[in-house]
């Protein structure tokens, strides 16, 4: 188990996850990838979690991959390599709790291939978004190359590969990559608030279905989106927190949810 990946419970239905190897700007080895992936699988675990924030420790979010490990690799290793920060990856986007990444500094590689799973992004002014494998002789390994076009859009996605254009704080916040943009001293606490406002806001078997439909809808036809949307939304139904969110509208009170 990696030291180098802290998870805190925060209260209030809320944890925080630190990359904290500040003195390698956070840079990922193999440790902290299967480190990572310990602590979102157990999240999808848990119905008491509703939001993560993920953050780095120091100056930098996340350099990307340890190149000294990078180097390292053969064909069938990079292969094994490449399948771990996909599943990393995968269980963020599929976790169930609403993940809010906290962007200072970089977000190269593998690092910014993290921020693309998340589901909500603040990001400081100095945050800097890059994939620049190709420098390196290789391509975006964690699910870069179909998350960011997801993200932006095919050719501006190629432009941040092909040719090292990566986007700054303010060009993510015009593309959408982002939520919002604050101070580099406040990116964590409001994406810590951002995180707070999902928990207060949203009705916890709800926001899972959401998640779920708006995580799992584009890789399906439109048709099929659609057809889990109404599965998903019919679903809820059958709980006691439709029945208290509408009586409560009704009402005109504050409902109070109790995820079942």
């Amino acid at each position: 188990m990696s030291d180098e990946v802290k998870f805190e419970e925060r209260g209030g239905e809320l944890a925080r996850v630190t990359l904290a190897r500040p003195a390698r700007r956070n840079a990922l080895t193999r440790a902290m990838v299967e480190r990572l992936a310990e602590i979102f699988a157990a999240i999808a675990t848990r119905r008491d979690l509703r939001a993560v924030v993920l953050c780095g420790e120091g100056e930098t979010f996340c350099a990307g991959t340890d190149i000294e490990e990078l180097s390292s690799l053969d064909e069938e290793g990079a292969r094994r390599a490449a399948e771990r920060g996909q599943r990393v990856c995968e269980l963020i986007e599929t976790c169930g709790a609403a993940v809010v990444a906290a962007v200072q500094g970089a977000a190269s590689g593998g690092g910014c291939e993290l921020v693309l799973a998340c589901h909500m992004r603040v990001a400081a002014t100095d945050a800097r978004f890059t994939l620049p494998e190709l420098r390196l002789g290789v391509i975006p390994g964690y699910g870069g190359t179909q998350r960011l076009a997801r993200e932006t859009s095919r050719p501006r996605a190629l432009a941040a590969m092909l040719a090292g254009e990566g986007l700054d704080a303010d060009e993510a916040l015009r593309r959408g990559l982002v939520n919002r943009v604050v101070a580099p001293g406040e990116v964590l606490s409001e994406a810590e608030g951002l995180a707070r406002r999902v928990v207060e806001y949203s009705a916890p078997l709800a926001a899972r279905a959401c998640l779920e439909a708006v995580t799992r809808g584009p890789r399906l036809r439109h048709d099929e989106a659609l057809a889990l949307e109404a599965e998903l939304f019919s679903r809820l139904f059958a709980s006691a927190d439709v029945r208290e969110g509408t009586r409560a509208f009704l009402e005109k009170r504050r409902p109070v949810f109790k995820g079942e």
